[in-house]
């Protein structure tokens, strides 16, 4: 190809595909007509000069769904796409896409179970109104605590029950209590244990991973003493339900989760639908080790997180 037509075809494509020049404003700088200029910018593509690639975030999206479906042998994988890896931005985010799915899949005569705090907040307040009957929603942990720290327990439960036209049944009690004759005291109650039951029965489960910090939520309620807390700190990667496991899913501190109320982790994997709800960097452990007992069979993630996942898997 002789050099002057190169240079022009180089300088018509950066000139089109780079700055936006229209094709006459192209001609017009280059002293040629407009139909010389489609000719350039096509030659352009047909000898390699110019690559066009159109990503598609969705088809992402998709793939990464069907590699964490495979990978931890879920259900469904659902990943969402956040502009920003950061904690508030994921929850708005998941919590959009997690409300979405779950319109999809109630239906008539369905128990909802949920735990509390800011992602199934995230969850309720990102609810559409679907018209159903006879749905029932109840807490699968107590969140009655010591501390002014707020954890939208009511208010989720009431957003729940509006967008469903649900009756929400709320466990008005601490989710671990300090000495283990004292939980049983408390679940020989007729009334506790029918709630208690409720949990148990529920086709549906929404949770979380919690991240064993000092400054999560949990931590600041009063529930641990400074034993509790070194042994979680020393072995947790997350908690679920405030039931606290290592890397491998299983329980690291059996004496804590004797005094625990509310539904015990392996009764998530008997649900239709187990859905864990979490993203971030500092889940990732969490997550996995979640995911690795198959506490969920469904996980709602970021794009960010579901690369990390499979990455350290592999």
């Amino acid at each position: 190809m002789e050099q002057e037509k190169l240079k022009k075809m180089i300088e018509a494509a950066k000139l089109y595909y780079l700055l936006d020049y229209s094709q006459q404003d192209i001609a017009n700088k280059l002293e040629v007509s407009r139909p010389t200029v489609s000719r350039l910018l096509q030659q352009a593509k047909e000898e390699g000069i110019v690559e066009i690639r159109i990503s598609d975030p969705t088809e992402d999206r998709k793939i990464l769904s069907e590699q964490l479906e495979e990978k931890f042998g879920l259900k469904r994988a659902l990943v969402a796409s956040i502009p920003l890896f950061e904690d508030h931005v994921i929850k708005q985010y998941l919590g959009k896409m997690t409300a979405d799915y779950l319109r999809e899949i109630v239906q008539d005569g369905d128990i909802i179970g949920t735990i509390w705090g800011t992602t199934i907040y995230q969850v309720a307040t990102h609810l559409e109104h679907k018209a159903l009957k006879d749905v029932r929603i109840v807490q699968l942990k107590g969140g009655v605590s010591h501390s002014e720290k707020k954890t939208y327990a009511s208010e989720t439960l009431h957003l729940f029950g509006m967008a469903f036209d649900a009756t929400p049944y709320q466990l008005p009690l601490p989710a671990i209590v300090d000495h283990v004759v004292v939980k049983q005291a408390i679940e020989a109650d007729r009334h506790i244990r029918k709630l208690l039951d409720m949990g148990k029965q529920a086709n549906i489960a929404l949770f979380t991973v919690g991240v064993p910090r000092t400054d999560s939520l949990l931590f600041q309620l009063g529930y641990f003493t400074e034993q509790d807390m070194q042994l979680i700190a020393d072995h947790a990667v997350g908690d679920i339900a405030s039931r606290f496991f290592d890397k491998n899913g299983e329980i690291c501190n059996e004496t804590l989760n004797a005094r625990t109320i509310g539904i015990e982790l392996h009764e998530l994997k008997t649900k239709d639908q187990s859905i864990l709800i979490a993203g971030g960097l500092k889940k990732v452990e969490g997550i996995r080790g979640a995911l690795k007992a198959q506490y969920a069979n469904v996980l709602v993630t970021d794009q960010y997180t579901a690369k990390i996942l499979l990455e350290q898997e592999g």
